[in-house]
């Protein structure tokens, strides 16, 4: 069942990618985010009010709140470099950046909750890996653009912090908080932490892009809540394996390539294909090894 919630977050995280790209396009980053999570915290509001009720799926004792507040500013650095990043690179060498955090993750799970995977898994994460070198290539034959390195960078340590807050995941679960209760929570900080950064970006008046509403805000809502809870979930299964969950995410590079290639019309498809073809097979690995 892990693996399956595993497959559920990675296809709700290709979904956001593609339309957070969309609701990116001349608009302002800042303002966008703070929107989403706005619109995050909304939705599980629910959850929020039977924390404050005092239901045991959903408390927080004043650490738990502490370590939450945490998570969200390390997640909401993170999406701050994330959707710059996004927003001046291509859809296709943007999701699949994020390919970089399994072997993050992978590292930190080993060091920190002693995982092994087995060999059939391990043959799936050196092919995972390898299609991080192709995707690598691919982004140097595409560096076209004056002041693209600034944006790769961006990405780069987006997925750093990103493959943090996973490896955090997996220590807050273990640590007994549960999915229902960070859910209920994060969101809410990470409203707290970006009207101060509009605030202040607002008051410097640093952004040259003005915000306009994009209704495709309210989807990308939608799908990083699933992605979200899927994910928190298939860590609370005693044989899951983090580094594993995380390579399985990683197939939400997938859903971003089939949106960059078919509608976007992005170039080098060829390369890209050759990655998409040795990402299935490392993902069909894992997942077999998985079973």
């Amino acid at each position: 069942m892990w693996i399956l919630l595993a497959v559920i977050s990675s296809i709700s995280l290709g979904f956001f990618d593609v339309f957070k790209k969309l609701s990116l396009e001349h608009n302002n980053v800042f303002a966008v985010l703070l929107v989403n999570v706005l619109l995050c915290t909304i939705m599980v509001s629910p959850l929020t009010v039977m924390s404050l009720m005092g239901k045991p799926e959903c408390s927080l004792s004043m650490q738990g709140h502490m370590l939450i507040a945490i998570k969200s500013l390390v997640v909401s650095i993170s999406w701050l470099l994330g959707f710059a990043s996004m927003k001046h690179l291509p859809l296709s060498i943007s999701g699949s950046i994020n390919a970089v955090r399994p072997i993050l993750v992978l590292v930190g799970a080993i060091a920190l909750f002693g995982e092994r995977p087995n060999n059939t898994q391990w043959a799936g994460i050196i092919l995972g890996f390898v299609s991080l070198l192709w995707v690598g290539f691919i982004g140097r034959r595409e560096k076209t653009e004056k002041g693209l390195g600034k944006w790769l960078l961006f990405g780069i340590l987006s997925i750093v912090l990103w493959a943090a807050s996973g490896l955090y995941d997996k220590w807050l679960i273990a640590g007994g908080y549960t999915p229902l209760a960070i859910e209920a929570w994060y969101p809410f900080y990470q409203t707290v932490i970006m009207i101060i950064i509009v605030a202040i970006e607002h008051y410097y008046k640093k952004s040259i892009d003005r915000f306009h509403w994009n209704k495709n805000i309210i989807v990308i809502s939608v799908f990083i809540i699933i992605a979200d809870l899927a994910y928190f979930y298939s860590l609370t299964y005693p044989e899951s394996l983090v580094s594993v969950a995380s390579m399985i995410r990683r197939g939400s590079a997938l859903v971003a390539f089939f949106y960059g290639a078919i509608v976007l019309k992005e170039k080098n498809l060829r390369l890209k294909i050759i990655d998409q073809i040795i990402l299935i097979a490392g993902m069909a690995l894992i997942i077999i090894g998985s079973l």
